[in-house]
């Protein structure tokens, strides 16, 4: 388990004895996470699951995975065969989709009121072979919702969601060194992403995506 509050990693412990999980460690940061992980599998003795959320608060020390999603896409390159949930108030249907296509998270359970219970449930789930999603994320993989946008697609999005104008967004880009950066590409990734969401303007664009959790 990788998670960096005391509170949730005790709630965790609590479920994994009460589904019998017999081996359980429990570290707060990323690093130690992987560090575990990689020296289970040189002994021989891989670890069946990890647990862990996404965001991880900065202190004094530093970090090679300073968050959830960087650990998981390393575990993912190096050792793919390993099951990974998360568990996570992060409820961006965006992200959800990146973690479970791309980096092969077998569940994604949303922290909340009735989170441990659905951890409970992910973890037997996965156990059998299965993914589960928190029903308040499943749409990340649905047919309905397979969106063609990307993260340039979202960045571009946030900056438009905060009132910026294409001009401006072309020249943020550039300010941060982002390629491509041209007015051009603006204004056509934006008439794109409006037919592709059939949206009327940029208003109802930026209220389409935020109501998908895009942004």
């Amino acid at each position: 388990m990788a998670d960096d509050l005391v509170s949730i990693n005790l709630g965790m412990l609590t479920i994994l004895d009460t589904l019998k999980v017999g081996q359980v460690h429990s570290v707060q940061y990323c690093d130690d996470a992987f560090l575990k992980i990689r020296r289970a599998v040189q002994d021989q003795e891989p670890y069946d699951l990890l647990i862990t959320d996404l965001s991880f608060k900065k202190d004094h020390r530093d970090q090679d995975y300073p968050s959830g999603e960087a650990l998981i896409e390393a575990l993912h390159a190096t050792y793919p065969e390993l099951n990974i949930i998360v568990y996570s108030i992060e409820d961006r249907i965006q992200r959800v989709r990146k973690l479970v296509t791309q980096y092969g998270v077998k569940a994604y359970v949303c922290k909340g009121r009735r989170g441990l219970i659905e951890l409970k449930d992910a973890i037997q789930v996965v156990n059998n072979q299965q993914t589960y999603i928190s029903q308040q994320v499943a749409s990340a993989i649905s047919k309905k919702t397979d969106l063609e946008i990307d993260d340039f697609d979202i960045l571009i999005l946030k900056h438009l969601s905060l009132g910026l104008s294409q001009d401006q967004i072309s020249q943020q880009l550039k300010d941060d060194k982002i390629s491509p950066s041209s007015l051009s590409t603006i204004e056509k990734r934006l008439n794109k992403l409006r037919i592709q969401f059939r949206a009327n303007n940029a208003i109802h664009l930026v209220a389409l995506v935020k109501d998908l959790g895009l942004i």
